[in-house]
């Protein structure tokens, strides 16, 4: 396996990531910004999230990598306020199975901003992979 997660002791966790990865092999994918903006998922955060997961994992699997060889992800989200926790938790939880995410997933940021490239896209997804 060339990506081994974990969170050491000292480090927070109760946080639905690891804190660290190691990727040992020698091909890098990065999968670049995704988003989940769909006629269906206009408004709705957990859908948006799910969808840009979704389009996540085609890339990755386009390289021939899953979500299981996933040293990093970057999530943006416009207008970021506490209270969108749980929905954006429902989407990622809405395709955990169908995409195999790992759990804890991998190391993770969640970046609020103000707005993304279309007013009415609430997030976008950025991957780094490692492969043997």
């Amino acid at each position: 396996m060339s990506v081994q997660l974990f969170s050491p002791d000292g480090m927070s966790q109760d946080v639905p990531y690891r804190q660290v990865a190691i990727g040992s092999g020698t091909r890098h994918v990065h999968v670049a910004g995704q988003v989940g903006m769909t006629a269906d998922t206009a408004g709705d955060l957990a859908g948006q999230v799910a969808q840009a997961l979704r389009n996540t994992a085609t890339g990755l699997n386009g390289a021939g990598a899953s979500f299981g060889d996933v040293v990093r992800l970057t999530f943006y989200v416009a207008g970021w306020e506490p209270e969108m926790m749980a929905p954006f938790l429902a989407g990622v939880d809405r395709v955990a199975g169908e995409l195999a995410l790992p759990t804890p997933m991998p190391p993770a940021s969640l970046i609020g901003v103000e707005c993304l490239f279309e007013p009415d896209v609430l997030v976008e997804v950025e991957a780094t992979a490692v492969l043997e």
